[in-house]
């Protein structure tokens, strides 16, 4: 008797029970993350999404109101004062924080045996909490005694006024920027430390000086660093919030002495609407605004930024 042997289907291929098990393991450490990740980030994005289309003061259940919230973010002139700021300072702050990063990533290369405890220097700031350092550096930018502006005295210069005059407020946010830029460095310490030691060798039999080098030999090498960093930090600027609500807004004394236009970030102004005005369904339409907004702005670095990185491997 003929016995009927089942077809095997094409292109499945029955797992192994060592297969089988090992993706039941990984499903089960993934798990935790998973449901952190439907609780604490997709399930508020989506309640966001929805409370952007109504007025909801936290005290009153949410009344449908169309799209009525962003009419009113196109109609008013604080977003756009506050999206402004906020866009400046990210256009002061992401290159001039590469722009030091690699050159103090540069000088560290070059220090030896001492390296190590200089990486630690410069990454400790890192760990500072944000509202320390917005405390630190209203006093630090202190017009009267702020040490700022008592070293430009020794020097014969009248410091400015950092915190109180609104010229000066925004690079006083930008200088005080410059206090976490050790996790850049130490990224672009990393990458330095690997670029291959014949290319610089190839290069000087070549007869190439240091900026060529540098230009035709480092950038490409760690240009993957480069486009990271300039994408984290972008995004991080788009987002900067405590430091200066810290500075600005969160001492009655301070917000009352100058006009607080100067220092509205967009998400101090999102924060405001919402937990002080309790304006939530506005501020969820704000909060997806910005998220759009850094959507848009990293499609754009990844798309411009995939024609010069290069990448080990590729051929080119």
């Amino acid at each position: 008797m003929a016995t009927s042997v089942t077809p095997a289907v094409p292109g499945r291929r029955r797992r192994s029970p060592l297969a089988r098990r090992e993706a039941r393991w990984a499903y089960l450490f993934l798990a935790p993350w998973i449901v952190g990740f439907l609780a604490f980030t997709a399930g508020p994005m989506v309640a966001s999404l929805w409370l952007s289309f109504t007025e909801y003061d936290v005290i009153n259940a949410p009344r449908f109101s169309g799209l009525d919230n962003y009419r009113q973010l196109v109609s008013d002139p604080q977003v756009a004062r506050s999206l402004g700021n906020t866009v400046y300072y990210a256009a002061l702050h992401v290159p001039l924080v590469m722009a030091l990063s690699l050159g103090l990533a540069l000088l560290l290369k070059r220090v030896g045996r001492l390296q190590g405890f200089f990486r630690t220097v410069f990454y400790l700031p890192v760990m500072t909490p944000a509202v320390a350092v917005g405390i630190l550096f209203l006093l630090l930018l202190n017009t009267q005694d702020g040490l700022v502006n008592r070293g430009l005295a020794l020097v014969g210069i009248d410091g400015p006024s950092w915190t109180t005059d609104p010229g000066w407020v925004m690079p006083g946010i930008v200088l005080m920027s410059l206090w976490s830029l050790g996790s850049t460095v130490i990224i672009y310490l990393a990458a330095l430390q690997n670029v291959p030691g014949d290319l610089y060798e190839a290069a000087d039999l070549d007869g190439a000086g240091p900026w060529t080098r540098f230009r035709h030999v480092t950038l490409p090498m760690i240009s993957g660093s480069l486009f990271f960093t300039l994408i984290v930090n972008t995004i991080a600027s788009l987002q900067m919030f405590t430091e200066v609500y810290t500075m600005y807004f969160g001492n009655r004394q301070t917000a009352g002495s100058f006009n607080s236009d100067a220092a509205s970030f967009y998400v101090i102004h999102l924060f405001r609407e919402a937990f002080q005005f309790l304006h939530m369904g506005f501020a969820s339409a704000m909060a997806w605004l910005l998220f759009l907004l850094i959507l848009g702005i990293t499609l754009a670095q990844v798309k411009l930024g995939n024609r010069f990185v290069y990448y080990e491997g590729e051929d080119r």
